[in-house]
């Protein structure tokens, strides 16, 4: 892994694909453990969480099903803190157990709202999980049940993560080089 740039920014290698396939591992065996016999939902968010969405599913040892749901907050590499949520939920919700596949959590913005969206559907109860949360920029108490990673307050990309939609297809993660 080397230093790699995208438009006008530089990234270095901060997390390598085994290291994040062995955490996804360990989340899937820790869901698979928790849920025994309650075939949640994984509501995965759109475009960031796709590839943590299938590594996760393929480890999965319990019956689950999965949609997707798209909100974008994101221009560049900071968040407008404006949530639109772009692609509906179709599935009922009602009685189910919902397990929402977030690629990052930063504020908490974006989970807050879609937890409100998804308490007017009636789950029996909602958690969430995400392959990166970084602590220091979180502005709303949330209760994370799944975290792969804490991170600090760094921009990166690569494994889903993007810099303007480049970089998602990157097999490891890459941290922005301060200019």
């Amino acid at each position: 892994m080397s230093r790699i740039t995208i438009n006008d920014k530089t990234f270095e290698p901060s997390i390598s694909e085994a290291e994040i396939k062995q955490r996804v591992k360990d989340l899937a065996q820790k869901i698979s453990r928790d849920m025994e016999g309650k075939n949640p939902l994984f509501l995965a968010v759109l475009n960031g969480a796709f590839i943590f969405a299938a590594d996760l599913m393929r480890e999965m040892t319990i019956p689950c099903e999965i949609s997707f749901v798209k909100l974008a907050s994101y221009q560049g590499t900071t968040s407008t803190g404006k949530i639109k949520e772009v692609i509906g939920i179709n599935e009922n919700l009602s009685g189910r157990t919902i397990i929402i596949l977030e690629d990052i959590v930063e504020s908490g913005l974006t989970m807050k709202r879609m937890i409100e969206s998804l308490g007017t559907r009636n789950p029996e109860s909602v958690h969430i999980c995400t392959l990166f949360f970084k602590p220091d920029r979180q502005k709303v108490d949330l209760s994370i049940d799944y975290v792969a990673f804490r991170i600090p307050d760094d921009f990166i990309l690569g494994y889903g993560l993007d810099y303007d939609q480049r970089g998602r297809g990157l097999k490891d993660v890459y941290t922005l080089v301060s200019d």
